[in-house]
């Protein structure tokens, strides 16, 4: 018995992930694109998503109103790539409709995923919030977890071109978290007013660029006694996002409740 395509609804969807995903979500076999939301101001509202993706017309219009998109192509999943402030209404939305989410943004504070998880739950649903979707991205932080109990401190630096608008970032942020709690010995801030210091996340310096020329790029580093180790991930080109991307979709079906984190999701 052939197996029903997983119907996927784009929020953001000119955008350039936005439209990396509708190019990789329509060369899957097993997907099947139904969708795509737009801010209300766009020009490109009314456009066929294979036109503004630059592939073949795929006889699917950019819409401003994802509560009637969903409910009208009887969509699976959301997969959203929007901006912070949309983000929490977004998911919202989407669990009441039926929709399973999955975030590609931050700016979910941690009330707002305790209230999503929640309703997830409630609804007997499911929802992914994903701070990076790139696999090299996720192991850098499953690898920096085993180092950490072997050095006295650790610092990040995150390079990203010049349009993100939250610094730092997503990944910094979550790399910091996961790594404060294996580190024993946190770093010491000889001067924490120091401007040049960068941020601050549990205890753990992040030092956020803003450049253009740059995609997407993190380096860990450790010092301990008399040595350093450094972990570095480079983002070359957005396509490196859409292997984790299409995984989500894939696995996010099967799951219940609030999933943090690309890692939860890997075998």
């Amino acid at each position: 018995m052939k197996k029903n395509k997983i119907r996927v609804v784009i929020i953001g969807a000119a955008g350039r992930m936005g439209q990396e995903s509708v190019r990789a979500i329509t060369a899957a076999e097993d997907l099947e694109l139904v969708g795509g939301i737009g801010h209300k101001e766009l020009d490109s509202i009314g456009a066929d998503l294979g036109e503004i993706a630059g592939i073949k017309p795929l006889g699917i219009k950019l819409s401003d109103n994802l509560k009637d998109c969903i409910q009208r192509t009887k969509a699976d999943v959301a997969l959203d790539f929007t901006i912070p402030s949309a983000i929490f209404n977004n998911a919202n939305i989407c669990l009441d409709c039926g929709v399973r989410p999955i975030i590609g943004a931050t700016g979910l504070s941690n009330e707002d995923l305790k209230e999503l998880e929640k309703k997830a739950n409630y609804l007997s649903s499911s929802i992914l919030v994903a701070p990076n979707f790139t696999i090299g991205a996720v192991l850098m932080i499953e690898a920096a977890k085993k180092f950490a109990k072997y050095f006295d401190g650790v610092e990040i630096i995150e390079l990203h071109h010049d349009k993100k608008v939250d610094a730092p970032s997503g990944t910094a942020i979550k790399t910091a978290k996961e790594i404060s709690k294996i580190l024993e010995k946190k770093s010491k801030d000889l001067n924490p007013s120091a401007k040049a210091r960068g941020d601050l996340v549990e205890n753990i310096r992040i030092h956020s660029v803003r450049l253009p020329g740059i995609l997407a790029n993190q380096e860990v580093i450790f010092g301990g006694q008399g040595q350093s180790l450094s972990i570095k991930h480079d983002t070359l080109d957005r396509s490196a996002f859409m292997p984790g991307v299409l995984l989500a979709i894939r696995k996010i079906i099967d799951k219940k409740g609030l999933i943090y984190g690309l890692e939860n999701l890997l075998d």
